[in-house]
């Protein structure tokens, strides 16, 4: 099996080169969809300008000299010099079959494999994650996923705010209430609590602020007492995230959390470093590197601090450290940043400061794959009635509360168990959730609209879960086993051939992902398969279809669509239920 796309670039390619010499070997043609056809191949234009030659001339030259009989009917040339493919019908039958027996899915590996660094999620340690935090961590997954599928090496890195002065205040305040006290254990279960009461007490308090700030020295001093203390911290709020990392079913886990912490050590060599090449400077008491091409509205340039003018370190100075660490010792070839599109100037001077000091060799990617924000109906930054960030928790709570609704109002109580019922609703809820926000371009704000994320119609998560859902009811009522139906696909109508076409592009799909980093092009290509679905389920009669063979094979579609289906909604982390 193959991806048309691919095979008729590679074909085109070599007419290319039969027509005009190896010397245009470097040519690529385009191919995309086409109204007039199945595809299109733009080859001409370009060479058109290369060879000073009309467009349809070259066009001309390359159907004869292109060798698709096997694939596709006798190519055509439409407009200024495009060249027409219909594929036949027995071929795409074909590479359906294959791809039913194909473990991948028509996945292709990647020809060099990369060690890929993914940034992702990264909450501040001893507060609650709120609904900022929901991109970073869900897209960021889904691109890790994708990476994974096609045979990159991926280092999932939650790089999560856990140093600095708020943890003075924090062990000042878990001392004084005590470590087993019920006000710690909200550690568990609401940091917000507990951060909100120490952050009362350090305001209002003078001798509470001084401790913290004497707590600070001795944590950055590396004193045992505090260090214990400070990991107790962490330790209890690693739980609340574990919990919350699984609701929302993402693959972070505690041996994936490298937080600022870990690269405190590593800060003076950063700062040395940058001296010893003359990059770093004096400047109004801090210590500063000036890249070059960053100014202020003032024009005049502005600068990375690396170390304060107290000596002190700051984001900044652990930001370094973690490029240098990423090179020196993950050895990446891409660092994938999935951070709040509001930090793009601070990493943009990181990585010129980084690339000036000679820690981003050539050839290796640091990339800021922006998230936009996620707004309210009111078009404004999601908030509480109070101003607040809305809780992630809340925000899932009220997914699954508002699922279990809908799918009592259909009557799904009828024929499942409350305990069933409620894991579906679970699904549904976190699957609406997490498909809304992939769906959307991931450096676009969205809306948060409950009644858009939570329906059976459009481009939805229960969409896409109720078509999972419908095609294992079909294999239910014909007593049979989806895993093991015959491979052998036929295309005898529009319906069929159009979805058995689409199902054959999944793996370049998967491959665009791991590309560009961008998960909404998978939901766009998922939701085209479960509309071609609907329409082949409605005009294809499956299990009434005569002769057998023709049942077999119409079973045989529904079997490749509900893998396809399930695969690309794994890849997104989005839950598939057994029954809806």
């Amino acid at each position: 099996m193959a991806d048309p796309q691919q095979v008729l670039r590679d074909r085109v390619r070599g007419a290319i080169v039969a027509s005009f010499g190896s010397g245009l070997a470097d040519a690529d043609p385009l191919i995309r969809s086409s109204a007039f056809a199945d595809f299109q191949a733009n080859a001409a234009l370009p060479l058109a300008k290369r060879l000073g030659r009309a467009p349809r001339d070259i066009a001309a030259e390359l159907i004869a000299a292109l060798d698709v009989a096997d694939i596709s009917s006798e190519p055509s040339v439409s407009g200024p010099g495009f060249i027409n493919f219909t594929l036949r019908d027995d071929w795409i039958a074909g590479q359906a079959a294959g791809l039913l027996r194909d473990d991948r899915l028509g996945i292709v590996p990647a020809e060099h494999p990369q060690t890929v660094v993914a940034e992702y999620s990264s909450p501040n340690i001893a507060k609650e994650m709120h609904v900022g935090h929901l991109r970073s961590t869900i897209v960021g997954d889904a691109i890790a996923r994708a990476l994974e599928a096609v045979g990159h090496h991926v280092v999932r890195d939650n790089h999560v705010g856990d140093w600095g002065t708020q943890f003075g205040m924090l062990i000042e305040h878990l001392l004084d209430v005590g470590e087993n006290s019920a006000e710690a254990a909200l550690l568990r279960t609401d940091p917000n609590a507990f951060y909100q009461a120490a952050r009362r007490a350090f305001d209002s308090e003078p001798a509470f602020a001084a401790r913290s700030r004497e707590r600070v020295v001795k944590l950055q001093g590396g004193d045992p007492a505090t260090l214990r203390l400070w990991t107790q911290l962490m330790g209890m709020s690693r739980e609340y995230l574990r919990r919350t990392y699984a609701t929302l079913r993402v693959t972070l886990t505690d041996d994936d959390v490298r937080g600022e912490s870990f690269y405190n050590d590593m800060l003076p060599g950063v700062v040395a470093d940058l001296e010893a090449k003359g990059l770093a400077v004096i400047s109004d008491g801090a210590l500063c590197v000036f890249p070059p091409g960053f100014t202020g509205r003032d024009g005049r340039p502005l600068p990375v601090i690396v170390r304060k003018s107290d000596r002190g370190y700051n984001y900044s100075s652990t930001d370094l450290a973690t490029v240098r660490y990423r090179v020196d010792k993950l050895n990446c070839d891409r660092a994938i940043y999935v951070v709040g599109s509001d930090q793009a100037l601070h990493l943009a001077m990181i990585f010129a400061v980084s690339r000036e000091a000679g820690w981003i060799p050539p050839g290796i990617v640091f990339e800021h794959d922006q998230i936009g924000m996620v707004l309210g109906t009111d078009g404004t930054r999601l908030r509480t009635r109070e101003g607040e960030a809305v809780p992630l928790s809340s925000l899932l709570s009220e997914g699954i509360e508002r699922a279990r609704g809908i799918l009592d109002e259909l009557g799904a109580s009828s024929e499942a168990d409350p305990g069933e019922l409620d894991a579906i609703a679970e699904d549904v809820g976190i699957g609406a959730i997490k498909y809304a926000d992939l769906s959307t371009a991931r450096d676009s704000a969205y809306v948060f609209d409950w009644d858009r994320m939570i329906t059976f119609r459009g481009n939805t998560g229960p969409y896409l879960q109720y078509a999972t859902a419908r095609i294992r009811s079909i294999f239910r009522k014909a007593g049979l086993d989806e895993r093991g139906v015959s491979p052998a696909t036929a295309v005898t109508a529009a319906a069929e051939r159009a979805l058995a076409l689409k199902l054959l592009a999944f793996g370049a799909a998967v491959s665009q992902v791991a590309e560009t980093a961008e998960p909404h092009r998978l939901c766009g290509y998922l939701f085209d398969v479960a509309s071609l679905f609907t329409t082949f389920y409605e005009e294809c009669p499956v299990l009434r279809a005569e002769p057998a063979s023709l049942r077999e094979a119409r079973l045989a579609l529904c079997a490749l669509t509900l893998r396809v289906l399930t695969a690309g909604l794994g890849l997104l982390g989005v839950p598939v239920p057994e029954r809806m």
